[in-house]
């Protein structure tokens, strides 16, 4: 029940430590005219990693982040981190923010500054992710997390409030008010159509609605297959191995920077800060939680339990978006449902004070 403040403060040496391994990299060489087609083009990843190791600040990113009140406290055995932020509005509802892979919740911070008038904001770091850690045992997939979840907001006092997430965290936001439908007012998740795509491929069932006589149905697979072909290599490894790659992604920077900025650049279409990116993938590395991530996907590959699908309000909002999300989605009918022409997979990051005037416009029904 003890909820402790919490905050960042990376000793000196590991920070010296990166650098150090930053400029020893031993790069790979590269075919010519290769490009994106076979991964991080050398070049890309060589010019972020300069800039990481020799312009971006730590130091700043991390007191940029302690401005933002942070707790940890134990939950069924695990170590959770949370930001906790009050809203000054006496009628702000409290909200729920749950991120995805690769990311971390750093990516919420500026979407924060626009929530901050309308709701109290939670948003914890996913058991193995950042500052939730160690994990000590198996077994911590979504539904699993989304009963943390359920503790936690139980813990702050918060009896009515709101959940929200994307990737992951979607699934999470979907298993908590499924299981805390007497105190959830609504979820609202945002997807894209990559995203919709890779879920319908290993989600039971999203794919047996379509039909390959139709044209939206038919791009809708066309897609899934794209996704099974050409990008799903990172969660086939993640889903089966993930110790082996962990060996990397603990030892090498620049193999957790590759890691992670590929899907940057993969799932991303509009600007987005490098520095704030810079700093979820140091929370990787200064907490060590690539492998513990990477563990967490293994786990929900491998678990039987996606929660009991929620019973109160629901909302989407769909980035990038085309016919084929809907078909995949298959919203309830009443759902809210909104579509974005740009942002896709990062949308806190890429459109911050569009996802938060989405969720205004949802929660604002349902206060």
């Amino acid at each position: 029940m003890d909820i402790r403040p919490f905050t960042i403060a990376i000793p000196q040496a590991d920070v010296d430590d990166l650098a150090d391994r930053l400029v020893r990299t031993r790069w790979p060489d590269e075919l010519p005219g290769a490009g994106w087609s076979r991964g991080v083009p050398l070049e890309s990843l060589k010019k972020l990693a300069t800039h990481w190791a020799v312009h971006y600040d730590w130091r700043a990113a991390e007191a940029q982040l302690n401005e933002f009140p942070q707790f940890t406290t134990e939950i069924d055995g695990q170590r959770i981190h949370f930001l906790h932020v009050r809203s000054d509005n006496p009628d702000a509802l409290p909200l729920l923010i749950t991120h995805g892979y690769p990311s971390s919740f750093a990516e919420f911070t500026t979407l924060i500054g626009h929530l901050r008038q309308d709701f109290h904001v939670v948003a914890p770091s996913l058991p193995g992710f950042g500052f939730s850690t160690p994990v000590r045992e198996s077994g911590w997939a979504m539904s699993r997390t989304a009963r943390a979840w359920v503790e936690l907001m139980r813990r702050l006092g918060y009896h009515r409030y709101g959940v929200h997430g994307g990737d992951v965290g979607a699934g999470v936001s979907g298993a908590v008010a499924g299981m805390d439908g007497e105190h959830v007012v609504g979820v609202h998740v945002v997807t894209d159509p990559l995203t919709a795509a890779a879920t319908a491929t290993f989600l039971p069932g999203m794919a047996d609605r379509l039909d390959p006589a139709d044209p939206v149905d038919k791009l809708a697979l066309d897609r899934m297959a794209e996704f099974q072909r050409q990008g799903s290599g990172y969660l086939a490894i993640q889903n089966s191995r993930p110790q082996t790659i962990g060996y990397l992604l603990n030892d090498s920077p620049a193999g957790q920077l590759g890691w992670i900025a590929e899907k940057f650049e993969e799932w991303t279409d509009l600007p987005y800060d490098r520095d704030q990116l810079l700093t979820i993938v140091s929370l990787y590395w200064f907490t060590g939680s690539g492998i513990s991530a990477a563990r967490f996907l293994y786990e929900q590959a491998h678990s039987f339990d996606w929660g009991a699908p929620p019973a109160v309000p629901q909302g989407f909002a769909v980035f990038g978006a085309d016919a084929t999300v809907r078909k995949l989605v298959d919203p309830p009918a009443g759902a809210y449902w909104a579509e974005y022409e740009r942002g896709k997979h990062f949308p806190a990051m890429e459109a911050p004070e569009v996802l938060a005037a989405d969720l205004r416009t949802f929660f604002g029904e349902l206060r």
